[in-house]
């Protein structure tokens, strides 16, 4: 990988950055006018996983867009956004949806259909989930259940994605992020009255834990999340005996009916919070859950095994090997920062356990940037590990922003058995974050820039 900077890629001043920008987009028409934004610095924050069955989001695989005139490359070009049209809804479903409507908008934003494939892990899923959450606890605001029942969990959902797709948001959600009606309907957990659940769980306790997240110490230090489990667990059990084998903690049965119960929990959650509040809470618990894996699809590495199991200084087969292993991942989605690091140690992991045992990232220039999507030519885009949205407005469409600390070395494990990282242990050493160059990005720049989806998208069929 070639060992490049953000300020090799973005030289110079705001200034000429912009002029840059003007040059690249000279001769368009109808374009809108584009600018680069840099944020306030903002740390590096690093985590263990959570306490408790927190399970990575499935995603599908993203589809990168293909140049179908291989011969003549393309002039530079824009994805056509969908054009916003009045959704046709099932009329069954009896519900007021304007009253959820800004976490709708959030939602739509967050999934849109350029976007939902290459962010669906980080951004689309969590939102969605939390969308479908607090859409559950309105929608039960009316009833003394916080669940529907199947056929109003399907004639809703319907009509939940139709409203998505009339925003612009990709119809392909629920496939993306492995989710059905039946996520609406409790499952298999056996409370589902809201009188019963509250007799049966410490709800003050619950409320105080969760109504006000902190979002830098909830994955290292959990308070939420051992009270949402602590619920679940209660009232998993109601009507059956904890004596009973198929309920039995750790049996597949039980790990089932927990995880549904821990809907039921969230659904009580979003009655007692404001939509703005259990959004921000579910989007932190999303945060922790997602970031504690790696979700690339680490193909079996046997090129990159035989090129490197005897590499040395001077071996640039290897690097060569390594570097079109790794070009085919950057093809996958956008993550974070901290699923870069859990990325690099267990591919990491993977060579050394079949014989690689020279510390190749090193050896090749391997940084943590190389493992997600690129943008700027060979600009490596990491997402921060704390929420965000993707941000939409008529000037600059849609756009989000990456974290510019991507000449951090990729960690090579020291032991093959290693494929995660403690990230909350005090102990623990990084590569150091870098030092800003007087050449490059200046340091009262911050490591923060926004990108634009239309240049991003430009990479992308270009490649």
């Amino acid at each position: 990988m070639e060992n490049l900077t953000a300020g090799s890629y973005l030289q110079g001043s705001l200034y000429h950055r912009l002029i840059l920008l003007t040059i690249c987009l000279c001769g368009l028409q109808d374009v809108v006018s584009q600018k680069t934004e840099l944020q306030p610095n903002d740390k590096f924050m690093l985590s263990d996983p959570p306490i408790g069955l927190f399970d990575p989001i499935e995603i599908s695989p993203a589809v990168v867009p293909r140049n179908p005139y291989p011969i003549e490359p393309f002039s530079p070009m824009y994805p056509s956004f969908p054009t916003t049209y009045n959704p046709v809804l099932t009329g069954k479903c009896p519900m007021n949806f304007s009253s959820i409507s800004d976490i709708m908008e959030i939602t739509a934003s967050d999934c849109s259909v350029p976007l939902a494939s290459f962010v669906g892990n980080v951004i689309c899923c969590p939102q969605f989930n939390s969308l479908l959450h607090i859409f559950q606890g309105t929608y039960s605001s009316e009833y003394n259940t916080l669940v529907l029942n199947q056929a109003a969990a399907n004639d809703c959902f319907s009509d939940v994605i139709t409203i998505l797709a009339s925003r612009g948001a990709n119809s392909s959600i629920p496939s993306l992020c492995s989710v059905k009606p039946l996520n609406l309907t409790g499952g298999s957990c056996p409370v589902k009255d809201i009188n019963a659940f509250e007799k049966a769980v410490n709800v003050t306790r619950l409320l105080d834990s969760c109504s006000n997240i902190d979002r830098l110490k909830e994955c290292c230090r959990p308070a939420c999340q051992p009270a949402i489990m602590e619920a679940a667990l209660k009232i998993s059990f109601g009507g059956t005996s904890m004596l009973d084998n198929t309920n039995l903690p750790g049996s597949a049965s039980s790990i089932d009916v927990v995880s549904d119960c821990k809907g039921v929990v969230y659904a009580w959650l979003s009655r007692k919070l404001s939509s703005e509040a259990a959004n921000t809470a579910f989007r932190i618990l999303s945060g922790c859950k997602v970031n504690k894996v790696c979700p690339l699809d680490l193909k079996e590495p046997s090129s990159v095994i035989e090129s490197c199991r005897g590499a040395t200084s001077s071996s640039s087969s290897c690097c060569a090997s390594l570097n079109m292993y790794i070009a085919t991942l950057q093809k996958q989605m956008l993550i974070t920062n901290r699923q870069a690091i859990n990325c690099a140690t267990l591919f990491g992991s993977m060579l050394q356990k079949a014989g690689v045992k020279a510390n190749i990232y090193d050896l090749c220039e391997v940084d943590l940037k190389d493992f997600s999507l690129q943008a700027y030519g060979q600009q490596g885009c990491l997402l921060r590990s704390l929420p965000e949205d993707i941000v939409f407005d008529n000037v600059t469409g849609f756009s989000f922003t990456c974290d510019l600390t991507d000449n951090i070395a990729a960690p090579w494990p020291s032991s093959s058995s290693i494929s995660s990282l403690p990230l909350c242990a005090p102990e623990m050493s990084l590569p150091a974050l870098p030092v800003p160059q007087t050449s490059g990005i200046s340091g009262n720049s911050g490591n923060l820039m926004r990108i634009l989806l239309p240049l991003l998208y430009l990479v992308l069929v270009l490649k």
